[in-house]
């Protein structure tokens, strides 16, 4: 590889750090580093770049990061970005990473579906952005009835209270990414999905990756509904009352990224605890004793509707990147539907980790 590159990372709740460096015999030169971060003194920008310039093109994230500390020395003052955002930029630019509005992001939010139908639709969309027969997209989810959905890997009999599940009419489906169990009630819950280029997250880590995704709607919270959110290692958006949101994703090897959240509007707490099995090693991990207490819904933060949370959500997402809006085509319908009959709504599939 050789040549000019550009890269881009915009700290989560921070300042847009930019790299453009040039490659010469699989090493980099002339490394620029800029935005709209703060650093003292002034000539602190001139050591990172110093620092930057010579190493392997080859070099990680981490190395990167040892470098820029060191060059920076004890005194410098970094307002808005680290050190590790500095790296990040540089393997994003040497990956050759695309930026959000290097891409036409499409709107799908369309009326009530089925639990099965929706992990179908997650596989379908993701698989049709992979192969560039759809544009990016974000998918708001309507559920058609109530459901708790559990990750890839997780065991079904951990999980789930079948008797629970049975008393409250809930469906159990199971996904095909990581991560926890969510308990969903159709009025309850916000969900969405970002069907996106394997390209918008090179050069990040996963665990950079999840923070990355939902920049947006951290901004929509603390700017547009006045609820101060932040990111919580690895996949949860809380806040001072307690956590709003856990993420999940999953990376196709065809070359798409799918990254879904689910947020609580409200949350019927006694119900969710008949029917979730919720370990004490995991409320401990929490720091807390009950899990009533660990969801602080939007409903109580916010005081608007569900509706009005969606739209401001939505507003602040084609503000920062455009979003055109769009539908699922019959082929995408079909395809879920066979899905649904062929894996999702499968015993063999729901329990294939018992």
């Amino acid at each position: 590889m050789g040549g000019t590159v550009h890269g881009e990372y915009k700290v989560p709740g921070g300042k847009l750090v930019v790299v453009d460096l040039d490659v010469e015999d699989g090493m980099l030169r002339d490394v620029r580093v800029s935005g709209d971060f703060f650093l003292e003194p002034d000539e602190a920008l001139e050591r990172m770049d110093a620092a930057l310039t010579g190493l392997p093109a080859s070099t990680d994230a981490r190395v990167l990061a040892e470098r820029v500390e060191a060059g920076l020395g004890p005194n410098a003052v970094l307002l808005g970005f680290s050190p590790q955002a500095v790296a990040v930029a540089v393997r994003r630019a040497l990956a050759r990473a695309s930026e959000w509005h290097d891409h036409d992001w499409h709107l799908i939010h369309e009326g009530p579906q089925e639990p099965t139908l929706h992990m179908a639709l997650d596989e379908v969309l993701a698989r049709e952005v992979a192969t560039g027969n759809r544009p990016p997209t974000l998918r708001i989810w309507e559920w058609g009835a109530p459901a708790v959905v559990i990750g890839s890997f997780q065991s079904l009999r951990n999980e789930v209270d079948p008797e629970g599940a049975r008393r409250h009419g809930i469906t159990v489906v199971r996904r095909i990414s990581g991560g926890g169990a969510m308990f969903i009630e159709p009025g309850n819950t916000i969900t969405y999905s970002l069907y996106a280029p394997a390209s918008l997250v090179d050069g990040l880590s996963f665990a950079d990756s999840y923070a990355y995704l939902d920049d947006w709607v951290l901004g929509a919270l603390n700017e547009d509904l006045g609820v101060k959110a932040w990111y919580q290692p690895l996949n949860d958006i809380t806040s001072d009352g307690g956590k709003i949101a856990g993420a999940a994703q999953k990376r196709l090897a065809t070359g798409a990224v799918l990254h879904h959240v689910t947020m609580a509007y409200d949350i019927d707490a006694d119900k969710m605890l008949e029917v979730l099995r919720i370990g004490r090693e995991k409320l401990s991990d929490k720091g807390t004793a009950s899990a009533a207490k660990r969801v602080d819904p939007l409903r109580r933060q916010t005081g608007l509707s569900r509706e009005a949370i969606i739209d401001k959500m939505v507003s602040h997402f084609r503000r920062r990147y455009g979003l055109v809006n769009d539908s699922l085509t019959s082929k995408e319908l079909a395809e879920a539907e066979e899905l649904v009959t062929a894996k999702f709504g499968t015993a063999a599939w729901r329990a294939r980790v018992p």
